[in-house]
């Protein structure tokens, strides 16, 4: 409820800002981009000391002060008259950086059996908080203009805050886990991984276009395709429900047939060509329609994928901060499509941006073509089990000796072995056999 409630309110401006924004004082087309990604910078930059402050201080207390930052913001803005006032509220909005310390508590909140499903609910709620602002965001517009959505956006912080101080459970005890906490010696293990990194720049360039195409599309709608933005709501509904129905089976097929690989690139290929051809399609709504159905399906595949397989492909106990390094990578995509996508805008119109975000696709898909099928490379597993200190050893090296088994991390205080695996090939039994003496 915290992240769908707090993201709602971020992606709610998406796609009405620039058509609102631009009767603000001293509203450029270069400044509205900039406000419009602003969010993502002192996002990028505070998750990572938000997370280690929460370590020090306890998580709640982080997560009411960040969400006390980010009413703050958001009110800054829907007072403002000149574009620089919405300018730093939207920053003062993205300094309320919790979402690594709401994955934190998470994780102290859950097991390990029961983790991956509860960041699976967590993406879910994102992608419905998403898909939810596409459509709220036209309609609270309509009635009340950009200030009312910074309005609405401070209302859905209080509420968070009464949530997470009626709602939300205290962790029974804090533990430095080192699955969620970030070290240096696990940066420096992640950022070796070369798949990750082609990850982390994959989500990076993924919400630097969608930010950019946010800057284009309801001004393309409205001056060019005729759609007035009191029916943007539909528009978008219709393109995100069809789209993302149209996407399941794409995911099926990838999960399924073990070509993931081929489908992430296919998508590439769809979310490019998609945005290339509204330089085309954006004079008539259908063909608008059409060409942005495309790029949703591609990008919601998109935006599934990423996380899980940063998830597989982190390094055995590195999956936390695995997380964080991605996190920061999609924070500043966001800043930086919303400031290169207004500068575009300002020099080169609406046909620039379009071309913007097909050139960053086509480099993106350059550096993804060097990627690994993850039914080739190791993904790790991890299990909730209690090793005494003197057999940590002679367990280590039974693991090992398994089929498919890369790389075995043990933490004791945890009561955490996490396995780096094959995911074709791993004997998955002979561990559940090793570890069936354990608690």
């Amino acid at each position: 409820m915290l992240y769908a409630t707090r993201m709602l309110g971020l992606f709610m401006v998406l796609p009405v800002f620039m058509l609102y924004g631009e009767h603000l004082q001293g509203a450029t087309p270069a400044l509205l981009g900039l406000a419009l990604g602003a969010y993502g910078l002192s996002q990028a930059v505070l998750q990572v000391p938000f997370g280690a402050l929460s370590d020090r201080f306890g998580r709640k207390p982080l997560i009411i002060a960040g969400l006390l930052i980010f009413a703050g913001g958001s009110i800054l803005a829907a007072t403002a008259e000149h574009i620089y006032g919405v300018i730093l509220g939207r920053v003062l909005q993205g300094a309320g950086a919790i979402a690594s310390v709401l994955m934190a508590l998470l994780s102290d909140l859950t097991s390990e059996e029961s983790r991956t499903k509860a960041m699976a609910l967590v993406g879910m709620s994102i992608g419905l908080s998403f898909t939810l602002a596409l459509i709220l965001g036209p309609l609270l517009g309509e009635l009340w203009g950009l200030a009312g959505i910074f309005w609405f956006t401070a209302a859905m912080a209080v509420f968070g805050l009464y949530w997470v101080i009626r709602h939300v459970p205290e962790p029974a005890r804090l533990t430095r886990n080192r699955d969620t906490r970030l070290f240096v010696d696990q940066v420096r293990d992640v950022l070796r991984e070369r798949d990750l990194v082609r990850l982390d720049a994959g989500i990076f360039c993924l919400h630097l276009v969608l930010t950019a195409m946010f800057v284009a599309v309801p001004v393309s709608l409205v001056n060019e395709a005729g759609v007035g933005a009191p029916s943007h709501w539909w528009f978008y509904l219709s393109v995100m429900l069809l789209s993302f129905l149209a996407m399941v089976p794409f995911i099926v097929l990838a999960e399924k047939r073990h070509v993931l690989k081929q489908v992430f690139l296919g998508a590439l290929v769809l979310l490019g060509l998609s945005a290339m051809s509204m330089t085309m399609t954006r004079h008539q709504a259908l063909a608008s329609w059409l060409s942005l159905f495309g790029f949703f399906m591609a990008f919601n595949f998109l935006e599934a994928s990423l996380p899980s397989l940063v998830s597989k492909l982190a390094p055995a106990g590195s999956r936390g901060t695995a997380m964080g390094v991605y996190s920061t990578g999609q924070f500043l995509g966001a800043f930086v499509g919303g400031v290169s996508g207004g500068w575009v805008l300002s020099l080169h119109g609406l046909v620039g941006v379009y071309v913007l975000v097909g050139v960053v696709v086509a480099l993106w898909g350059v550096l993804a073509w060097g990627m690994h099928n993850p039914t080739t490379k190791g993904v790790t597993v991890g299990y909730a089990r209690s090793a005494d200190a003197a057999e940590i050893d002679a367990l280590r090296e039974s693991l090992l000796a398994l089929d498919g088994v890369e790389e075995v991390v043990i933490l004791p205080q945890e009561k955490i072995i996490h396995l780096k695996v094959k995911l074709l090939g791993y004997d998955e039994a002979g561990a559940e056999s090793a570890l069936a003496h354990l608690k």
